[in-house]
């Protein structure tokens, strides 16, 4: 995973990335459509890339492109009126930089000898390089750059015979966090990495299995929640029902906490937590550790906006849009000049002048990643004539990089990787600059505080706790890393 380049970084929120959704239904008339729709609610997840596959009873049919899922599969579209079936599986995801291109786009196919699968997978292998050197050197033929492929060899060299024993082989041989789900002409197949780092829940619709994942998907088609899918579980739904296994090594659960600050949309239920709701208690939890005195407390939207309302509870301050963002701006749709590029972030983020002048404001954010955004909106905010920029962040300092299924830039790319609290103050130029404190954020949890022994949730990009093995980082330093989109050379 490599870092963005400028044309990004002046277009691009500084923030991580959650890099895919995914979504799939077995069993129902209408299925492409749904598809369409659920990734449609997950479109926060990957805005680079769509693909859906279906089996309409004698073929399976590939619809992978780039864009949006609206504008790929939007009304009238010649795309989505191909998705015939009654089982579909789709995928949306953002792309690190190193080549976005139609042949990494998920779902991934293949024709086996025991028939055809789809798979679809949101995550990382942290042993993906290994294993696809040793596949190649073994005769393999790769036609892409994701480790989704390499899973697709390990299935395709299994021995076993029925595909989910395949599957389960691949899987075992695999290091690294993953929700997968594989869609073959009889099941639809879904599992989550021992850990349970990344998230998956069951749902359904009209007797039809959906897994996907965010609970936001199945709101969007009238679909009833069952369950999450659990660490280390995998479950198989055909015709005949839904049966689970559980065929890995346990682990202590270590959800990713990322998802609750920032990555999950905060009407979804995630481990049985409401996102807004944590991401409220977030604030409040911040407004307790690290109090100032202020007129108001605005949040960088949109992902600030549920910590800025708890922060602003709890401190008995009034919340306020002091900052509008335009949501109508795309990643790319204007080649930058110098001088566009140096407007930055005034394309997504305007200020609301007539809030802040002469006032001392509480800007409230969920992260701080490399620091130019956030130094260009502190600006931002005292060019509209605010007296003071108080900056609160609903998240401990970011410090190391994930290699877990998130775009992260490396370690000396992160503002809090090189520079303490007080550095990261002056380089921002806020008045006063506080995180959130591990402990506080595991309060706001439900937790009593972090276990330092055996932490509840996988927090490896502000502790550096990394619980799976990375045998694809050499000395502390991404080694050729598979990600999602990345070309290797």
């Amino acid at each position: 995973m490599t870092g963005l380049t400028e044309h990004e970084l002046a277009f691009d929120d500084d923030t991580l990335h959650e890099e895919c959704g995914v979504f799939g239904i077995f069993g129902h008339d209408d299925a492409g459509a749904l598809a369409v729709l659920g990734l449609h609610a997950l479109q926060h997840r990957g805005q680079e890339s769509v693909g859906i596959v279906t089996y309409d009873g004698a073929q399976f049919i590939a619809e992978r492109h780039l864009g949006l899922v609206g504008d790929v599969f939007g009304k009238n579209s010649i795309h989505a009126q191909k998705l015939r079936g009654r089982q579909a599986l789709g995928h949306v995801r953002y792309s690190t930089t190193g080549g976005t291109t139609v042949r990494n786009v998920q779902p991934m196919f293949a024709d086996l000898a025991s028939g055809g699968i789809a798979l679809a997978h949101n995550g990382n292998l942290t042993n993906a390089v290994a294993l696809r050197d040793e596949l190649v050197h073994e005769g393999a033929i790769f036609q892409s750059t994701s480790d989704t492929e390499t899973v697709i060899h390990l299935i395709a060299r299994s021995r076993f015979e029925p595909i989910v024993d395949k599957l389960i082989d691949a899987l075992k041989q695999v290091e690294g966090a993953y929700s997968l789900v594989g869609l073959t002409n009889k099941k639809l197949i879904g599992v989550r990495d021992p850990w349970g780092v990344r998230p998956l829940v069951l749902g359904e619709l009209d007797g039809a299995p959906i897994l996907t994942s965010e609970t936001c998907a199945l709101d969007i088609i009238g679909a009833t929640f069952v369950r999450d899918v659990e660490p280390g579980e995998l479950v198989v739904a055909t015709k005949d029902g839904i049966e689970s296994y559980f065929p890995f090594t346990r682990h202590p659960e270590r959800f990713c906490i990322f998802e609750y600050i920032y990555f999950a949309r905060p009407d979804s239920v995630v481990e049985g937590r409401n996102v807004y709701e944590v991401r409220k208690r977030i604030g409040e939890q911040l407004a307790r550790e690290s109090p100032v005195e202020a007129d108001m407390v605005i949040p960088v939207p949109d992902s600030g906006v549920p910590a800025a309302l708890g922060y602003a509870n709890a401190a008995k301050l009034p919340f306020e849009l002091g900052i509008i963002r335009n949501h109508y701006v795309g990643r790319t749709f204007i080649e930058p000049s110098d001088r566009i590029r140096h407007l930055g972030v005034r394309l997504k983020h305007n200020p609301n002048r007539a809030q802040l002048q002469g006032k001392r404001v509480v800007l409230v954010d969920d992260s701080i990643v490399r620091g130019t955004t956030s130094k260009k909106i502190v600006q931002m905010v005292r060019d509209a004539g605010a007296r003071e920029v108080h900056f609160r962040i609903a998240s401990p300092p970011t410090t190391h990089s994930c290699f877990y299924g998130v775009d992260t830039p490396n370690n000396q790319d992160l503002l809090a990787h090189r520079m303490s609290v007080e550095e990261m103050r002056q380089f921002i130029d806020a008045d006063s600059l506080a995180f959130i404190s591990m402990d506080a954020l595991y309060r706001a949890m439900g937790e009593a505080g972090r276990d330092s022994k055996r932490p509840q949730f996988c927090d490896a990009c502000f502790s550096g706790d990394y619980p799976i093995e990375l045998t694809d980082v050499d000395g502390g330093r991404k080694r050729k890393q598979l990600s999602l989109l990345a070309e290797v050379a």
